[in-house]
């Protein structure tokens, strides 16, 4: 069967997260989104680890789902379209921080796991090292082979992906306090390192140019902190819907059984370019290294970006590719869509109403994104939105992309095209 499947996001524990982040906020919100499987993230956390126990039960191996129960509350905020069964498997990003070869290094990791027993002997073996109670991604100090030695001995059946692997603060390649290679980082496990994570500020293109990930699956996820993010990103997959299933597809990087990954645009990722925040400056990496790594402005060191580091460790040049590649679309989240045609924030009243209308009529978000015919969608909505849909789909956007911790910003329509597409103009 296909499906799309999210796997890193996080709890309400988490710092900086919504409320909302809940189980059973997250069922409803997969549906609205079209996700069938979730991860739930954050497991590591004594307090939501129990949440998960008593609000979730066994469904097909390895997977899970919300009790029936509590299942009822949320039927009525699900348009009939919508409706389907979510899956949870279980998830948690853990942070490490540590010395080596006389560095400081700031991993992030990603743990997938194929039970709530399992779960809870990671959690004892990491509570003895360091404290996992004060936030849903615990800090360790350890090093990420060590912690990913735990894991695996925990159970073989556990998965250890380096999360958004650019980042240049918390990643395995970040400039600032990652490595150059993943043997550098967990040596003789290295071959146990069966897929890596883009995060928000990549697409798979930009990871196609280090020969070192070739074989290896490259995933996407949303990492989201409120219900709204679900699905930034994410997988598709081909698949019997089972723990073991999603696993061996990743494992043997079966371009079949996982097929494609769903994209933010890169350039829409918090870092991107180079650069300043402070002083809003955005650089390309050639104008970065004209300038010593200096803000133009300021003359304080930039923080380097993605692309800057892609382009210091690639081995291929730039369109270059492995033999074997999955696809991948690149997607503007539909209330970003909404937003910009009726020019007002996207979490404006007015877009959640154009947004559940939209549900309403032709189903879940990833549906009207992908798939649904563009005629239904000016139907439902008018042909602002369906044009706007359009050249999402077909990529002719206009993007000022993320530096320095600050999101990219993507406008499908400028002021010209916008004056020629207004419905008084389009009669005219």
């Amino acid at each position: 069967m296909k499906y799309i499947a999210d796997f890193h996001i996080h709890s309400k524990y988490s710092r900086a997260t919504s409320k909302e982040m809940n189980i059973i906020s997250l069922t409803k919100w997969s549906q609205l989104k079209g996700i069938q499987v979730v991860g739930t993230g954050d497991f590591t956390h004594p307090e939501w680890f129990k949440e998960l126990q008593e609000r979730l039960e066994p469904a097909e191996p390895g997977l899970y789902k919300l009790k029936p129960e509590l299942e009822k509350d949320i039927q009525k905020d699900v348009p009939e379209k919508c409706k389907a069964p979510i899956r949870f498997i279980l998830t948690s990003e853990i942070s490490t921080i540590y010395k080596k070869n006389d560095k400081t290094r700031k991993v992030h990791s990603l743990v997938l796991a194929p039970s709530l027993e399992v779960v809870e002997k990671i959690n004892a073996e990491l509570g003895i090292i360091g404290n996992i109670k004060s936030d849903g991604r615990p800090i360790l100090g350890l090093d990420t082979k060590e912690l990913m030695k735990i894991v695996l001995g925990v159970s073989e059946e556990c998965m250890f992906i380096p999360a958004h692997i650019w980042t240049p603060h918390f990643s395995v390649f970040g400039s600032q306090s990652g490595f150059d290679t993943l043997e550098e980082c967990f040596e003789e496990l290295t071959p146990q390192i069966y897929a890596v994570e883009t995060g928000l500020s990549s697409d798979p293109s930009m990871n196609w140019r280090i020969k070192e990930l070739d074989g290896r699956a490259i995933i996407s996820n949303s990492d989201a902190h409120s219900p709204g993010k679900l699905g930034r990103e994410a997988n598709v997959f081909n698949t019997d819907l089972s723990y073991a299933a999603i696993t061996r597809a990743l494992k043997e990087n079966d371009t079949k059984a996982f097929e494609s990954t769903i994209e933010f645009y890169p350039e829409e990722g918090k870092y991107h370019l180079d650069g300043h925040r402070n002083c809003e400056t955005r650089m390309e990496p050639k104008d970065t290294k004209k300038n010593d790594f200096l803000c133009t402005k300021c003359s304080r060191r930039v923080t380097v970006g993605v692309m800057h580091r892609v382009e210091d460790i690639a081995n291929r040049e730039e369109g270059q590719k492995p033999e074997e590649v999955r696809p991948f679309k690149s997607i503007v989240p539909l209330p970003e869509v909404i937003s910009e045609v009726e020019n007002v924030g996207a979490g404006s009243k007015k877009v959640e109403g154009i947004y559940m209308k939209m549900l309403e009529d032709l189903g879940d978000e990833f549906s009207i994104l992908l798939d649904v015919p563009l005629e239904e969608i000016e139907k439902s909505v008018g042909p602002m939105v369906k044009e706007a849909v359009d050249r999402m789909r077909k990529g002719k956007i206009h993007i000022a992309a993320g530096y320095d911790g600050e999101f990219g910003t993507i406008k499908i329509f400028n002021e010209k095209e916008r004056e020629e597409l207004t419905p008084q103009n389009a009669l005219l």
